[in-house]
């Protein structure tokens, strides 16, 4: 942590940027806010400014962080009308921190547009969902200059325990959706592995709580089999929102010829959930579509 209080820009104060945004504020910092929607209570009753726009943010900060759903999100924040590049012109040294979950090759393309007003620029999305971000423990991937990450780490180190500048900038969000494949593919074998249990007869309480302590236990079964198993899908992370993020890393794939064929069945299983009306579940809700297929529910009696 840094122990001179800074002047820090908050744009996007949802699931994930309300909590974060509140442990800059707790570590002494000023906050300069600006949210589509009504600040959160814990914000709006803060020593944070809310902005009415996000020049208004960029123009008052040294630091702005976004935490914004997708790319074209990002891209209205950042160069629409009143937006984070119209206040930072005429001050130059100031850092744009995305910390979004957005297109590798639009963040390039975004990082040039605001050198050119004479901003630095770091792409840094995270992992660990509602929870790491109200434990401030998240996962943090960078991309961009090194003395710029450098600058912003002890910040990073207010909101996450695992940092790590990974490259230049577009390379934090490659580490993202290469994370967010790995999750969806342990989500899909966490659900098929507690519905063949639990279609054989087995408790998939018991089943779970046996392979936490073998070579199949991961994050994912920790947090996310219990779920499957209590039925508690209100979102730590979407459904629509990872569906959004593999359609990053299909996109991708396309484009440099490489084959990801458990991606692609894990992105038709989300696009089977949000057909039923399941685009605000939790990503753990993924189970419900292999449910359907099977005729039978995680913990229902065989």
């Amino acid at each position: 942590m840094t122990d001179t209080p800074l002047k820090l820009g908050f744009i996007g104060l949802g699931i994930m940027g309300a909590p974060m945004c509140g442990h800059l504020i707790a570590a002494g910092h000023q906050l300069y806010v600006h949210t589509r929607g009504k600040a959160a209570p814990a914000i709006a009753g803060s020593s944070a400014t809310q902005c009415t726009t996000a020049r208004g943010v960029a123009e008052r900060a040294d630091i702005v962080f976004l935490m914004l759903p997708d790319t074209p999100d990002v891209e209205k924040v950042l160069f629409g009308a009143d937006g984070v590049a119209q206040g930072l012109k005429g001050s130059a040294g100031k850092v744009v921190v995305d910390m979004s979950s957005i297109s590798p090759v639009a963040t390039k393309d975004f990082a040039r547009r605001i050198e050119a007003v004479g901003a630095r620029y770091l792409d840094a999305p995270v992992s660990g969902g509602e929870v790491g971000a109200r434990n401030a423990t998240l996962s943090i991937m960078a991309g961009g200059p090194e003395d710029v990450f450098e600058q912003v780490r002890p910040l990073f180190e207010t909101l996450g325990k695992n940092i790590t500048l990974v490259g230049g900038n577009g390379d934090g969000q490659t580490a993202k959706v290469a994370n967010q494949i790995i999750v969806a593919l342990n989500i899909e074998a966490v659900a098929e592995a507690l519905l063949f249990a639990s279609k054989a007869g087995a408790d998939p309480a018991r089943v779970r709580q046996a392979l936490l302590g073998g070579f199949a236990s991961s994050k994912v079964l920790e947090v996310h089999a219990e779920r499957m198993i209590r039925r508690t899908f209100e979102p730590g992370f979407r459904i629509a929102l990872h569906q959004k993020d593999l359609n990053l890393a299909l996109s991708a794939a396309k484009e440099l010829g490489v084959a990801l064929p458990s991606t692609a069945t894990a992105q038709q299983l989300f696009s089977a959930c949000v057909a039923h009306g399941g685009a605000g579940w939790d990503h753990s809700g993924m189970v419900r579509a292999l449910e359907a297929l099977a005729d039978f529910e995680v913990g229902q009696k065989a």
